[in-house]
């Protein structure tokens, strides 16, 4: 029927939606939730698994409280500004890749058409008490998913086909992270005891040896599941009951429950009986501290450094894009070079109403695997002057989540080739790199975070850590440019403070010690860096304060007997910045505070 009215075939007119955390969210009257599968449209037509995203929820959840600004009921449009608009920026959001283009195209495919076109207008009215009907209360979620909780998640979509009103869908997935520790260990097998308590010979163990016909046993039950709750992943607790786990007795020759025996570091620290909870409680923290002593620098007040800094600095400056784009000769007529134009103009256009704020988030997404092609063969094709209008091309680009999670998750061969390409060509370059080239690369890197999904590809994968660190250390040693180095103070902040965000939600969750995004090594370059940096820096203030707190934050909390504190004790960190004080007046408290964590 399609054919007869369109001239082409249509399978289907999708209805999309995204299952999160066992919750499906999907846009009609505004962003609206229900339980997987119950929407109006029925049941899906088809289930795909996008794949697994490690944003924490609280991202996620503020992410999808900014959208609701942007996804309004009365700015529903069934060609312009639907469901699968939203499905598809949620996506990116999380995974730095979109849904299927065949779902996303068909409203153009449909307007190319003449009929398209001229029942544009019916089809949207026709349709709307579809697309915008209400959920029913007992299919709706609580407004707030569990933050720990094991789920197969995914997208779904469903909706009429052209020729029927029966539902269709489409529906892909994302899972999340499994729940950490924090529970007491039920075992009956000797094997199974041993695996447990060999794990905990770098921490802490406690066995609870009890049996189902123990009346006093089950007084202690509700302590025990709260000290295990209460020490994470610090220790290991254990229960086991003698009534079924024969071997285990037979080992440990235990003659009555309840009893407790307690392992530090892989050898019996202490044995005892009785249902005695104050003792208990006391005996299993005090074997936690021990295991565990807490780090000297979480016992100091320290305002700036004991907080998680997650907004970036991010650069978004728009300079005139007709003059900049003139920069890049005849490569300024090339498609993608339009393309990342009448991208940022729609982002940056002001709103078309007074009360109402700009949406950037509602522009059209740039062909970006076309885009990141032309700028990966432009790296080796154009000459240093040419190439900074087009990294600044991108670096406005890079503002909108949706892009640098794009280029986050970017499956090329070699992976990340597009930014790998650029750090490549400009530390080739080194002390030759021009100077508006450099800045605006290192602008660039900035806006690299922000999308939560890049910052842990940056810190971790070799492939991008090593030639970002390259590139940071020789621009953060610039003599002759101070505006270079402010950028690349920036930079160090953001890759210093997001390892210093995961190094505080490690402790939170009772991790302390677990190995940082930012590998080791790599905080040595970094640290002797910023310290030489700092040494040589007497001209910006505002350059001095991002180093040294970029420095403070890679030192707090980070091991007394690691190679940064080594470094820092070697290059007599305390000293350098001791010598700074001139410069740091207005900035007294922060210099303190970085001071009193260096050794």
């Amino acid at each position: 029927m399609s054919r007869q009215f369109l001239g082409i075939h249509i399978d289907a007119v999708y209805h999309t939606s995204l299952v999160f955390e066992g919750v499906e969210y999907f846009f009609g009257q505004g962003i609206q939730t229900c339980y997987p599968g119950a929407t109006h449209h029925g049941r899906p037509m088809e289930v795909i698994s996008l794949g697994s995203t490690e944003l924490p929820l609280e991202i996620v959840l503020e992410y999808l409280e900014s959208m609701k600004g942007i996804y309004t009921p009365e700015s529903y449009d069934l060609f312009m500004h639907n469901c699968n608009n939203f499905t598809h920026d949620f996506s990116m959001f999380l995974l730095g890749k979109g849904i299927p283009d065949h779902i996303t195209s068909l409203p153009k495919t449909v307007l190319d058409t003449p009929f398209g076109q001229m029942l544009k207008p019916q089809l949207d009215s026709a349709m709307r008490g579809m697309t915008q009907a209400p959920v029913s209360a007992s299919k709706v979620p609580p407004s707030r998913p569990p933050a720990l909780r094991s789920t197969s998640n995914g997208t779904s979509a469903a909706g009429p086909s052209p020729t029927s009103a029966q539902p269709n869908g489409h529906v892909n997935g994302i899972k999340s992270p499994l729940p950490g520790p924090g529970r007491v260990h039920n075992v009956t097998r000797l094997a199974e005891l041993d695996g447990l308590l060999s794990s905990a010979r770098n921490s802490c163990a406690v066995i609870f040896f009890t049996s189902s016909t123990c009346g006093p046993c089950k007084i202690v039950y509700p302590a025990y599941d709260q000290l295990a709750e209460e020490a994470g992943s610090k220790s290991t607790l254990i229960k086991v009951d003698l009534n079924t786990a024969y071997e285990i007795g037979t080992r440990y020759k235990v003659r009555a429950t309840p009893t407790f025996m307690t392992f530090l570091r892989g050898t019996t620290e202490e044995e005892w009986s009785g249902a005695n909870e104050s003792q208990l409680r006391s005996k299993v923290r005090m074997l936690v501290q021990m295991a565990n002593p807490p780090h000297p620098h979480h016992g100091l007040r320290l305002r700036t450094l004991q907080r998680p800094h997650r907004k970036p600095v991010t650069y978004a400056k728009v300079p005139p894009l007709e003059k900049l784009i003139a920069k890049l000769g005849p490569v300024g007529n090339d498609l993608s070079v339009s393309a990342l134009k009448d991208f940022i103009e729609v982002r940056t256009a002001p709103s078309t109403t007074p009360d109402s704020a700009p949406e950037p988030a509602s522009a059209p997404l740039p062909p970006l695997p076309q885009i990141s092609t032309f700028i990966v063969s432009s790296m080796s094709e154009l000459a240093p002057d040419s190439l900074f209008p087009l990294i600044d091309l991108l670096r406005l680009s890079l503002v909108d989540p949706r892009v640098s999670g794009y280029f986050a998750e970017e499956n090329t061969q070699p992976p990340h080739n597009t930014i790998t390409s650029i750090l490549s060509r400009i530390n080739a370059l080194d002390s030759s790199t021009p100077y508006t080239l450099r800045i605006v690369t290192l602008q660039t890197a900035c806006n690299l975070f922000t999308s939560p999904l890049f910052p842990p590809q940056l810190l971790s994968n070799p492939a991008l850590t090593a030639p970002l660190l390259t590139f940071l250390t020789t621009s953060l040693l610039d003599t002759e440019h101070a505006p270079v180095r402010v950028s690349a103070a920036s930079l160090a902040f953001n890759i210093s403070a997001f390892n210093h965000i995961h190094r505080l939600e490690a402790l939170e969750r009772g991790q302390e010690g677990v190995a940082d995004l930012l590998p080791e090594s790599a905080q040595v370059e970094l640290s002797a860096s910023l310290l030489e940096a700092i040494g040589r820096e007497e001209e910006s203030r505002e350059g001095l304060k991002g180093l040294v707190l970029a420095l403070g934050l890679l030192a707090y909390g980070s091991s007394l007997e690691g190679e940064v504190w080594d470094l820092l004790r070697v290059m007599g960190a305390k000293g350098i910045l001791e010598g700074k004080r001139d410069m740091l007046k207005k900035e007294e408290t922060l210099l303190n505070e970085v001071v009193a964590v260096l050794p």
